[in-house]
């Protein structure tokens, strides 16, 4: 199957990933954390991975109903069965992900199937783990998925490409184009958004990063990227997956003391309203959107340090 792909879009975000790969050589220095800290650093991230994962797929729940659903084991009143089971199946699926990272590991078809099985588990046996024998159609996307006799062939041909890395991509760039060339096979008739943000996150977690997490409040965004890559262009893809990669490890980073104030992690709001901040809230958030400085989202908010702001200043005075 071919593919439109530049190679130079890749390029132009290498300051970005070199920051990635900063920040988990940092991540490393500092390990380990203790036991009870990583368990609920862990735990929490896993909460947010469930909520968020399922929300863009049109579940109900909210953080802290996910959270009664899956700590409490309780039902929450007026949402159905299948929300519940979603959410128990994706939390499961993590667990399952976990037990498969390790840094020699390479990503296979008997692990995606076995992944996309518990997310139907108990919703629906007569698909889960099974490829689609029929057509589908994608509602909002902007191509029509391959026909059903060719997905088997198709999704061999993109696990050796991602396994032999051919265009020798960073870890980012690899689980990205992954990502939206899953998409396009839409090897499953439902499940597939569920099972592939998990799936290229194996991508990432063999080489020591945390999970990237889309979130819920960038839905709309996440789904323009793909239709973009549906026409070669990964740009804005390739900085949504950058940005929720970063997220997660400054979330990680964060568990730690900071070496000084300006390393201190804040909404922009309050960091620009500091007379030696000659930024106002906008422009800086602007530069967060656009990946120009360490920044990371919280909900509809970004959060970033007095430190991202000083970097891109003597960035601008030395060029």
């Amino acid at each position: 199957m071919e593919w439109k792909f530049n190679i130079e879009e890749i390029q132009e975000m290498q300051p970005h990933y070199d920051r990635l790969l900063q920040k988990r050589n940092q991540l490393n220095s500092k390990r380990p954390l203790s036991g009870s800290a990583l368990y609920q650093l862990k735990e929490s991230l896993s909460l947010e991975w469930t909520y968020h994962s399922n929300s863009i797929e049109g579940n109900t729940l909210n953080l802290q109903e996910t959270r009664i659903v899956l700590l409490d084991g309780m039902t929450v009143k007026g949402k159905s069965m299948r929300e519940h089971f979603e959410a128990t199946n994706h939390y499961e699926a993590i667990e399952y992900l976990e037990s498969l990272v390790k840094e020699d590991y390479v990503l296979n078809e008997r692990d995606i199937l076995e992944i996309h099985s518990i997310i139907l588990s108990k919703i629906e046996k007569e698909f889960a783990g099974r490829y689609r024998n029929g057509a589908v159609r994608i509602m909002g996307a902007n191509f029509i998925p391959p026909n059903a006799l060719r997905v088997s062939e198709y999704m061999e041909e993109l696990l050796n490409w991602v396994n032999e890395n051919p265009l020798q991509l960073n870890e980012f760039a690899l689980a990205s184009v992954f990502h939206h060339r899953f998409v396009h096979i839409h090897p499953f008739f439902d499940g597939n958004g569920r099972t592939v943000r998990l799936a290229m996150n194996l991508i990432l977690m063999r080489s020591g990063f945390p999970p990237a997490i889309i979130l819920k409040n960038d839905r709309k965004k996440y789904y323009d990227a793909l239709n973009l890559a549906n026409n070669g262009n990964y740009n804005k893809l390739l900085l949504l997956m950058a940005q929720a990669a970063e997220r997660s490890l400054d979330i990680y980073l964060n568990a730690y003391p900071s070496d000084s104030l300006d390393d201190e992690y804040r909404y922009i709001s309050e960091i620009v309203s500091e007379p030696d901040m000659p930024y106002g809230q906008e422009y800086v958030s602007l530069l967060a959107r656009q990946g120009k400085i360490d920044a990371y989202k919280e909900g509809r908010n970004w959060v970033t340090n007095k430190k991202a702001i000083k970097d891109y200043i003597n960035s601008k005075n030395a060029s």
